[in-house]
């Protein structure tokens, strides 16, 4: 077959490929697009759902739908999201639970993380931070004299098995040569309605979580998980300041649907990134104690791997398990 031959035959596939992918960017969005969150109303998950998506919308011309699906740490939420069509129309809101905590335990899933989903962008991270009810400890140092007083007697509350609070949680009884007892919900919400009422005596969740509670003298903090102090929070002291080593933080991002158009990915890594940038979010987020990220679907996925291999190690070292 001859080169001229050759390319009368394969211009046109070319040819209607590039007018798909220009009609896909064109025709999208065309009706409502749904953002799925995982975690219950006024979790992080939930709070920054609602925060950008308003933003985005009105770059995308659509609504942006929060469509709650909780349940088995995210899981059930993000299979949903994973089975859904690949035309931009449904995004995920994930968190380090199923994408990193879950697969670093080699927890079996109904679909698989990397294959199913299109990183877009990682939306913000932040120190999380030790909550207590109001007549515990006051210092870390002490919260680790009263656990090692008391092994297993403490409970603290999570989003669910392999949640960022449950990791973090675990991380300190590893550093501290403590034993606390794990209580996971549903939500962090919940777990904070149960510290705040004297039923659990621990939470480590963010900033945007528990700073109105700290600040109304429901719950108490006492330090944050990262390996300095916060900037936007430097009154409080780091784990770190009591247990060297100690450097643990949460982020949250934005994932599409595996086989969405190349164009409509770019909309929407565009849309994201634009809102996550824009000086009214970045000062809300600076309020809620978050920082702004709004990078790559590259960066972000590299970053995921990044992550994993990080909780891989500490489950190791901690010989952790999930309950079945």
């Amino acid at each position: 077959m001859n080169l001229t031959r050759t390319l009368r035959l394969v211009s046109p596939a070319l040819v209607l490929l590039a007018c798909a992918n220009l009609y896909a960017q064109s025709g999208f969005p065309n009706r409502p697009i749904r953002l799925i969150v995982t975690q219950t109303a006024g979790s992080s998950n939930d709070v920054l759902a609602r925060l950008i998506g308003p933003r985005m919308a009105e770059t995308l011309g659509q609504p942006i739908v929060i469509d709650t699906r909780v349940g088995a740490s995210g899981v059930i939420g993000t299979e949903i999201a994973a089975k859904s069509a690949p035309d931009g129309h449904t995004l995920l809101l994930l968190s380090p639970t199923v994408f990193v905590t879950l697969r670093a335990f080699n927890r079996r899933l109904p679909f698989d993380t990397d294959k199913h989903f299109i990183p877009l962008t990682a939306i913000a991270r932040v120190s999380s931070v030790i909550t207590l009810h109001p007549s515990g400890p006051s210092s870390v140092a002490d919260l680790i004299k009263l656990a090692k007083a008391q092994p297993g007697r403490i409970n603290y509350g999570s989003a669910g098995q392999g949640s960022p609070a449950h990791i973090a949680s675990e991380l300190l009884n590893l550093l501290g040569g403590i034993r606390t007892t794990h209580v996971p919900y549903k939500g962090t919400a919940v777990a904070m309605t149960d510290l705040i009422a004297g039923q659990i005596q621990m939470v480590i969740s963010s900033p945007l979580v528990v700073r109105p509670h700290v600040l109304s003298g429901r719950v108490k903090a006492i330090a944050s998980t990262g390996a300095k102090r916060d900037p936007l929070w430097p009154e409080l002291p780091a784990i770190a300041e009591t247990l060297p080593g100690y450097d643990l933080t949460q982020w949250w991002g934005l994932a599409a649907i595996a086989g969405t158009p190349a164009a409509i990915v770019t909309r929407l890594h565009n849309a994201a990134v634009g809102a996550i940038h824009s000086s009214d979010i970045k000062e809300r987020l600076t309020q809620q104690g978050a920082t702004g990220i709004g990078n790559s679907p590259a960066e972000f996925a590299s970053f995921i791997q990044r992550e994993r291999a990080m909780v891989s190690d500490l489950v190791k070292r901690a010989g952790l398990a999930l309950d079945d």
